[in-house]
């Protein structure tokens, strides 16, 4: 798990073509590798890999051919920046949201604009996924935990603060660039049990009655 708070960016070192899909290594940068091992997971624009070897400050990992086709990995290039964010650990505070690294789709960027010292950004989703996004609720663009200002249809609509552009790697995005999304893990939940109702009686009245929906 991850909580959508970046705590570096890296850059893609070298991409080598495998059987089963690709190989990425990645300079960490300014993450701090010390306490990873072979094994462990970090999340590289919000999509969870596991580190398959580590080499001064980079590290190694693969990328399945399904994580190429429905993420944004498929379009990185050798020397492109990256947001990078290590797993949570148990004693660690939760500052963004619930993050799994699991990307749900990918968006379009649709436009940019200054408002006051934030920027905000308009994205493009699948229907398929509209029914996931609230306003004010969470949601994880390029592993980056951010809240839902606004929805119209399937375009959502978040404020960036500065802080946030400088440390990340949305100040490089532009007009028409595809983003790595995750949904709030919480909404899939919900429909599941929605859907499936249990042994236990739990359905959309009873999650009505405590709150919930």
């Amino acid at each position: 798990m991850f909580t959508g708070i970046i705590q570096a960016q890296g850059n893609i070192k070298e991409i080598r073509s495998s059987n089963k899909g690709a190989v990425f290594v990645l300079n960490s940068n300014s993450l701090d590798l010390s306490d990873v091992s072979i094994g462990d997971s970090i999340a590289v624009n919000g999509v969870c890999l596991t580190v398959t070897q580590l080499v001064d400050n980079s590290f190694s990992a693969d990328v399945s051919q399904e994580t190429l086709n429905c993420s944004t990995f498929s379009q990185l290039k050798k020397g492109q920046n990256i947001n990078l964010e290590k797993s949570l650990r148990l004693d660690q505070g939760i500052d963004g949201h619930l993050v799994s690294g699991h990307v749900d789709g990918v968006g379009k960027v649709i436009s940019i604009a200054i408002e006051g010292e934030s920027t905000c950004m308009k994205i493009k989703v699948d229907d398929n996924l509209v029914k996931y996004i609230a306003k004010k609720g969470s949601i994880c663009i390029n592993g980056v935990s951010l809240t839902v200002n606004e929805i119209d249809d399937n375009v959502f609509g978040v404020n960036i603060v500065p802080h946030t552009f400088s440390v990340t790697t949305l100040d490089e995005l532009k007009v028409n660039s595809q983003v790595n999304l995750e949904i709030d893990i919480i909404a899939r939940h919900i429909e599941q049990l929605l859907n499936h109702k249990t042994s236990a009686g739990i359905d959309k009245a009873l999650l009505i009655k405590n709150g919930y929906l």
